[in-house]
């Protein structure tokens, strides 16, 4: 992690969904080490042990429905008394392969492991930040609006562009900014829970190739990012640093703008 600013988020009470691992994590550790005062929340219960590597308290839940996102919220509230900041991390890529391939419950399935969970928890959110009068929302979409062998995940995220975009004009009046990043490929650890069933088939792994291959060469800077990098950019956008900023999409693909 480097140029962290150490108290750019001192009193500011911040929520970071899909917090257990990768990008989500490393948000967390960042806005941790700027000093904000945190809930993760995450369906895997490996988020308990981020939550106790950070000093932070940890929730447990089901984003893709609404009563999870709700109760996820309302228990950060109870904790935090009020958010300032609320990261929505959760989402990703289930299958890789051709859309003729694809199987009506799992367009569902990437619709809604992608989508359903920013739209939820920004429902949830939202009460709050208006009678505040304040807060910030950084939604995390994807360069993969322009990608191949996933199109249920780009439509996910295309989703979630319209979404911050539109709640940006909504909400501008009451004090309230909408943001998003959209990450490329992004080199992260193994992660500690699957999001889907590896390739196994020679057929799927070259589906998957074919992802890399396309996301590398669509990069200017021709490789993949790291998950401190993602996280620099989501801070930024959740700090006061970036007060005159909503509405906005910002890529961080190494040039490729999806």
């Amino acid at each position: 992690m480097t140029s962290v600013h150490i108290d750019r988020f001192a009193g500011k009470k911040a929520v970071v969904t899909g917090a257990a691992q990768g990008i989500g994590l490393a948000v967390a550790r960042r806005l941790s080490a700027e000093s904000a005062d945190l809930v993760l929340v995450d369906r895997s219960e490996t988020v308990r042990d981020a939550a106790e590597e950070l000093k932070a308290h940890a929730v447990q839940a089901d984003l893709e429905t609404y009563e999870g996102a709700q109760s996820a919220i309302a228990e950060a509230l109870a904790r935090l008394g009020r958010i300032d900041v609320l990261v929505n991390n959760v989402g990703g890529t289930i299958w890789a392969k051709p859309y003729e391939h694809y199987a009506p419950d799992e367009i569902q399935a990437e619709i809604q492991r992608s989508l359903f969970p920013t739209l939820w928890t920004c429902r949830a959110v939202l009460p709050s930040l208006v009678e505040q009068r304040s807060g910030t929302i950084v939604n995390v979409s994807s360069v993969a609006t322009r990608g191949v062998n996933r199109i249920p995940y780009a439509a996910a995220k295309g989703g979630i562009n319209a979404l911050t975009a539109s709640l940006a004009l909504e909400t501008a009046p009451y004090g309230i900014r909408i943001v998003a990043t959209a990450p490329g490929g992004t080199d992260a650890p193994v992660r500690r829970v699957a999001r889907g069933p590896a390739p196994r088939t020679d057929q799927e792994k070259a589906w998957y190739q074919q992802i890399i291959d396309q996301t590398v060469a669509s990069s200017l800077m021709q490789r993949y990012g790291s998950v401190d990098e993602q996280a620099a950019a989501i801070a930024f956008l959740a700090s006061d640093e970036a007060s005159y900023i909503t509405g906005t999409v910002l890529p961080v693909a190494g040039g490729d703008l999806g």
